[in-house]
């Protein structure tokens, strides 16, 4: 243990220089160029990667969405060079891989949190604050403020196997944010959450944002990486289908369906609605419409004296961009509120 914190100090002491800043200038500080990662086995070859050239600019937010099998864990697992590209490259701040993670450090969030299960909780994250480089006479506090940040408190003295899945979760959440990384990788980062910790989780991505951080966040919940992401690329095959500008204005968002309730006005809403179908007492389905065109329709609604208490889209803009990317069946769509 000792010399692994040894290690990591002398890691984190080799930070990017004022110089190495300006070489690098407005490039990308992460870049997928033509990358490849093709399975070798006994009887034929898998093909999990394809020709994949991506940016990631510092200051960014990126998703990554695809289905099972799309090759999203590849692409993590080449990301932090734990696996080599069968062609083309891939470099983080003008480094490979391997090299930037073991000089700098990355943050990381894997989607399945193995932990020893008889370690307790503060003894599991003092111990990956060691090796993360957190200076030892820090260790405790930043410890308590993460314990704290997280909600976990309450469970201080508990042992790993002790805490339910969703605090688990949390846990390694907490241990990907122990040092202040410039590149933070989460994978599949509000499973087991639950909906009151899925929205403070909007919270703790937006605190992390900063000009020099870029993070990078895999998903199959479409509707999260709407709302944290500036940028979604769609994997499918191993293929980068599309990169969607989540930051879109409403009005690039194009048509999509909604559904309206009407508090007061039902019949009047029929009538001025004639495309409109019932689903629910007192709440209509809209065929897909523009902003523009929802507009007008809510103008007219309202001019007649109809009540309308919400109007909601039925997908967002991402899952859109997402069915029309993989062909999904919407039941396959995995949008949890």
């Amino acid at each position: 243990m000792a010399r692994q914190r040894r290690a990591c100090r002398c890691r984190r002491r080799a930070r990017l220089t004022p110089n190495e800043r300006r070489a690098l200038g407005d490039s990308p500080f992460v870049h997928f160029a033509e990358v490849g990662k093709t399975y070798r086995g006994l009887r034929r070859r898998v093909a999990a990667v394809v020709d994949v050239s991506l940016d990631i600019q510092r200051g960014e937010v990126f998703g990554l969405a695809g289905p099972n099998g799309a090759g999203k864990s590849t692409l993590i697992a080449l990301l932090l060079g734990y696996l080599k590209p069968t062609s083309g490259a891939i470099t983080i701040g003008g480094s490979r891989p391997r090299e930037f993670v073991e000089r700098h450090g990355v943050g990381y969030l894997s989607e399945l949190v193995t932990i020893p299960p008889r370690w307790r909780l503060e003894e599991a994250l003092s111990r990956y604050a060691l090796l993360a480089g957190v200076e030892t006479k820090r260790v405790r506090q930043r410890v308590a403020e993460l314990v704290e940040r997280l909600g976990l408190v309450e469970h201080w003295g508990k042992q790993i196997r002790q805490l339910s899945k969703g605090n688990l979760q949390r846990v390694g959440l907490a241990q990907a944010l122990l040092h202040d990384e410039q590149l933070v990788i989460l994978d599949e980062p509000t499973h087991g959450l639950d909906p009151v910790w899925t929205q403070r989780f909007r919270e703790i991505v937006g605190d992390l944002r900063h000009p020099e951080r870029a993070i990078f966040i895999a998903s199959h919940n479409l509707d999260e990486l709407q709302r944290v992401a500036d940028r979604v690329a769609i994997i499918d095959h191993g293929r980068v289908q599309r990169v969607v500008q989540t930051r879109a204005t409403a009005k690039d968002s194009g048509a999509i369906p909604y559904r309206i309730v009407i508090s007061r006005g039902i019949a009047t809403a029929h009538e001025l609605l004639p495309s409109a179908r019932e689903v629910a007492p007192g709440e209509l389905a809209l065929p897909p419409l523009s902003v523009e065109a929802l507009n007008e329709s809510l103008s007219r609604l309202l001019a007649q004296g109809v009540l309308v208490a919400s109007v909601t889209p039925v997908y967002s803009s991402l899952e859109r961009e997402f069915r029309e990317a993989v062909q999904a069946d919407p039941s396959s769509l995995h949008s949890p509120a």
